[in-house]
């Protein structure tokens, strides 16, 4: 009696192992992984940051640091202001609280550039921005 009931259990635990493996494929992800770590930092950030900040001429890049600062840049309808920029990608993974965006202005007075406050929104505006194009980056990749 024992061993039928061994051979019963031991036939329980195969026929439930057997069933197990034929579920192993997961279904495929509506989206891209949030994660690319081929250059140091997030890619979708990455792309998207540059992207953003393509209008202004590029002081310095580091892809492994994640890391963009920009040169002055004037804008061609108020002459008398300039804006700088530094972008900071902070982290792997594509999140709100993976980029940062310090930015510096100044403005022309008596013929010298003076350091004039940046509205916090600008900051803001520039982060949203980019971690928009980040998203649809991330969204695109799996439609390619």
């Amino acid at each position: 009696m024992a061993r039928r009931l061994s051979i019963a259990f031991a036939i329980a635990i195969v026929s439930l192992t057997a069933a197990c493996s034929r579920h192993k494929s997961r279904p495929k992800a509506d989206l891209a992984p949030s994660q690319v770590t081929t250059i140091g930092i997030n890619s979708y950030l990455w792309r998207a940051a540059l992207d953003t900040v393509s209008f202004m001429p590029l002081l310095q890049t580091d892809s492994n640091g994640g890391v963009i600062v920009t040169d002055w840049y004037v804008n061609p309808n108020a002459a008398g202001d300039r804006m700088k920029l530094t972008v900071t990608i902070l982290d792997r993974d594509l999140r709100a609280d993976a980029v940062r965006v310090a930015a510096s202005r100044q403005v022309l007075t008596a013929g010298q550039w003076l350091d004039a406050p940046v509205q916090a929104a600008t900051v803001q505006k520039l982060e949203d921005i980019i971690l928009t194009k980040a998203r649809d980056l991330r969204r695109n990749a799996v439609s390619d």
